[in-house]
């Protein structure tokens, strides 16, 4: 089968770029308040991008569009459509707008493809995908991509629930693993559903349940996502399991909750909320005051200037913009490169001026 270059098309004329609009071809339910959407280019342009990756969605949400960041579920090996499976928390406001009014024929704003949780598209190895929640969606798209590819495929999928009802795309994933023995998928639930029976494993994940499920997981490269109390719990039994964390891959779209020993320590520079700074948006001749613990961000919108953004934490890089002058501090959570770093562009998200600073917006 071709690989994923032959996959796209010939031409960077036939591939969708975000300068057009998606249109929904179709909303699929999977869970309680979960669906897949799946959407096409109203151009017929075909979709690239790596498994695993992400695209930002403008919402048009009462009172004005908000961005958020959704994992592909669909697989850059079937490039005529793309799809996004989401879950509406209890606070959701975009998600929930999608699954409540998102229909088969609406056209939304869409940015991306990007992100730097993926598949290596070329290399044949044996894998190990560990997921909670919607956390399921990377290893969704990057499990059909194996799939179609369809040589030396050697995956375990272990699916962490709260119930059986809520294993999200548990149809398509056990599709794939009926028809390819070397899929290998294990669901962990921690309660029943009422007048159903569940005979897999319940309780929560550890040591002794990876050992029985993938005996040779120091062979496999793991890939997890999910909630960031569920990936410190898995990060914790592969440390103590002598795991090499150097093949170790995550990804979270929720807030971390940082312990102290882990929160990041400054090395040169160290905000000052009693020091005053200035922010100059360039291509909007603004300049605004500010502090030094405040975020290009944060100054940004209360200065009238909408600069897209979707985690708010430095994961999704939905806000890089370029710095033309001036030092920033920058903490971040992967979703900016080094060598981006390096070209003077910084997350506004999480990037706080030290003294003036010039950007390009």
């Amino acid at each position: 089968m071709p690989e994923f270059n032959e996959l796209t098309a010939s031409s960077d004329s036939e591939i969708w770029t975000d300068a057009e609009e998606l249109e929904c071809c179709s909303v699929v339910p999977e869970a309680p308040n979960t669906a897949t959407f799946s959407f096409v280019s109203p151009s017929g342009r075909l979709f690239r991008y790596r498994p695993g990756q992400f695209i930002t969605v403008a919402v048009p949400v009462p009172g004005g569009p908000i961005w958020r960041t959704y994992t592909i579920s669909s697989s850059p090996s079937r490039p005529l459509s793309i799809s996004l499976t989401v879950k509406a928390q209890e606070d959701s406001i975009g998600t929930r707008w999608m699954l409540d009014h998102l229909k088969p024929g609406m056209w939304i704003k869409a940015m991306g493809p990007a992100g730097h949780f993926t598949l290596p598209v070329k290399d044949r190895k044996k894998y190990l995908f560990i997921s909670a929640g919607s956390g399921v969606t990377p290893s969704l798209s990057m499990m059909t991509y194996l799939y179609d590819r369809g040589t030396d495929v050697d995956v375990v999928s272990i699916h962490s629930a709260k119930r059986p009802g809520e294993i999200i795309a548990r149809q398509r994933l056990e599709l794939m693993a009926s028809r390819m023995p070397t899929i290998k998928l294990h669901y962990i639930v921690e309660e029943d559903d009422p007048f159903r029976v569940w005979t897999g494993i319940r309780g929560r994940l550890n040591q002794i349940m990876l050992g029985m499920i993938a005996n040779d997981y120091m062979e496999r490269e793991v890939y997890c996502c999910g909630p960031e109390p569920f990936m410190n719990a898995v990060r914790e039994i592969l440390i103590a399991l002598g795991y090499d964390m150097d093949r170790y891959h995550q990804e979270s779209f929720g807030a971390p909750e940082e312990a102290e020993e882990e929160t990041p320590e400054t090395e040169d520079v160290v905000p000052d909320e009693e020091a005053s700074a200035l922010i100059r948006f360039t291509a909007s001749d603004i300049a605004a005051d500010c502090t030094e613990t405040d975020t290009v961000l944060a100054v940004a919108r209360t200065a009238g200037i909408a600069i897209p953004s979707g985690c708010t934490f430095g994961v999704c890089g939905t806000c890089k913009i370029k710095k033309t002058k001036g030092q920033v501090h920058m903490v971040h959570n992967g979703g900016i490169s080094e060598e981006d770093i390096a070209e003077d562009y910084i997350l506004a998200c999480c990037s706080k001026p030290i003294g003036e600073v010039e950007v390009e917006v």
